[in-house]
């Protein structure tokens, strides 16, 4: 039997389609006013300079305003700080997400940090991961946040199951593996130096591809019935897990590649935004 595909791309146009309404009824109660997302983009990185676009063409197609900054590839981490901290103070913009990576001269985590929490609608704070973790109101890293909206939209079981997270980056991997642990799951983080990663594979009943290398989790690893969640995107159209026509065969759900956590990832970014937008306008 064949695995039920979870469409990331299809429920992101769902989602955008009740973010839309949302919007106008927002605009309706604050005298023409929208949520505001500011984009910092730091040189010239033609991928951060894609994914940038992606997200203001998002933005748009739900009435949101996109606030795009550039700046240069020899910017300070003082000179991003004082962008950052204008951004924070001015009460027209709502959300701010700052393009990662950054030039190797910048900081980038205290730079990160320096986003107001009301603001960090990308879940890149440790202190929004910190909040998220023990249960408080945060907005979670967008990733997982969209991988745990496609769970729940598609009603699959998460409380009580062996959830294997493989792949531990700050802003993908660690709070994945909190919101499933939040989520009453049983939870183990791999990762791309774990011993015997097979075995671990092998015991999940939702599987978390997350460690940023091409196929790295094996399809004959993956057991029959699970779950199946692939977080990357590579050259050639691969995500982190290798996905044959055989194990969509045999495991109940999987998220293609691309289509799959990508979109989700830009929905659940505009739909924090709107929510920050909300409580500051409404």
């Amino acid at each position: 039997m064949s695995a039920l595909v979870l469409d990331g791309k299809q429920l992101a146009q769902q989602f955008e389609q009740q973010m839309r309404e949302r919007v106008e009824k927002l605009k309706a109660l604050a005298n023409g006013r929208t949520p505001i997302l500011a984009t910092i983009l730091v040189g010239a990185d033609p991928a951060s300079a894609t994914y940038v676009k992606m997200k203001g063409n998002a933005c748009r197609r739900v009435g949101i305003e996109p606030l795009a900054i550039e700046l240069g590839e020899n910017t300070t981490t003082e000179e991003l700080l004082s962008e950052i901290h204008a951004l924070n103070n001015n009460p027209d913009v709502h959300g701010i997400l700052l393009q990662h990576p950054v030039p190797s001269q910048i900081n980038e985590r205290a730079c990160f940090d320096a986003i107001a929490l009301e603001k960090d609608v990308d879940g890149v704070t440790c202190l929004g991961f910190g909040r998220m973790s023990m249960g408080e109101p945060a907005y979670g890293s967008a990733t997982p946040q969209g991988i745990m909206r496609i769970l729940q939209h598609y009603e699959l079981p998460i409380a009580g199951k062996h959830a294997v997270v493989v792949g531990r980056s700050p802003i993908l991997g660690r709070p994945m593996a909190m919101m499933l642990l939040g989520a009453n799951a049983t939870v183990t983080i791999c990762h791309s130096r774990t011993q015997h990663l097979e075995t671990h594979v092998r015991q999940a009943d939702i599987i978390i591809g997350a460690v940023g290398k091409p196929e790295f989790i094996q399809a004959e690893w993956i057991k029959d019935g699970a779950v199946v969640i692939d977080a990357g995107y590579h050259p050639g159209g691969v995500g982190d897990i290798q996905i044959t026509a055989e194990l969509t065969q045999r495991v109940a759900a999987y998220t293609p590649v691309p289509g799959g956590v990508g979109p989700m990832t830009i929905n659940t970014l505009i739909l924090q935004t709107l929510e920050a937008g909300e409580k500051a306008l409404s």
